[in-house]
């Protein structure tokens, strides 16, 4: 972050990334520096985003994001690739370490350097399973569960199938896109809805149309 001079601009593709950003900024010395220059100067820059909630964490220490429509990464790779010219200066990619490869891939067919940097690791939640069980406990067997991640399927799905046992089949799985749909499906869950872009509004809805009976 210290040398935009180096880079051609910035990528984000989670929110967990501008987490790890706002964590390095902390230091009194550091977000002195980047109130002062570092901001501007990389404001100079494009700065890529995925979606809206990463937009506004981007526009919360004062960049300004650009491709947030986007809604995964395919499409912001599509977006990059249109407004970045082959073998100019890399772009910066804070990621987690459970990043897949379309995006690096697809600018790297293109020409366009980009640098991946691990800046989160993703991790079981220590009382993923209590929490499960328990609300399975107080509340049944949910009419829906949605996912919003590959790493929550991985994560969560072996749970949620002990626990439901043979009411699984009840249950509306619904993935907030089409990276999490593609993990759902090929852990053999059918997914009943995609959100049409990753906004609560979108989920709300393809949630809800899923629920209504078929007859109706």
């Amino acid at each position: 972050l210290s040398h935009p001079e180096c880079y051609g601009g910035l990528v984000f593709t989670s929110p967990r990334a501008l987490e790890a950003i706002k964590i390095c900024l902390k230091e009194n010395s550091k977000n002195e520096a980047w109130l002062k220059s570092l901001k501007q100067r990389w404001n100079t820059k494009p700065v890529y985003v995925v979606g809206k909630a990463t937009a506004s964490l981007v526009e919360e220490i004062g960049l300004i994001p650009q491709g947030d429509k986007s809604g995964n990464a395919e499409k912001l790779a599509e977006y990059i690739c249109s407004r970045e010219e082959p073998d100019s200066s890399a772009l910066l990619f804070p990621c987690g370490a459970l990043k897949r490869e379309v995006l690096p891939t697809a600018l790297r067919e293109k020409g366009i350097p980009l640098e991946s940097l691990t800046v989160y690791q993703t991790t079981q939640h220590a009382d993923l399973q209590e929490a499960l069980s328990r609300y399975f406990s107080q509340q049944g067997i949910p009419a829906s569960v949605v996912f919003f991640s590959p790493s929550g399927v991985k994560f969560c799905l072996q749970h949620i199938q002990k626990l439901s046992g043979d009411f699984i089949n009840h249950i509306k799985f619904a993935a907030i896109g089409p990276t999490t749909a593609d993990a759902m499906e090929a852990a053999g869950i059918p997914v009943c809805c995609t959100a049409e872009s990753p906004t609560p509004q979108d989920l709300a809805a393809g949630i809800q149309k899923a629920l209504r009976p078929q007859n109706c």
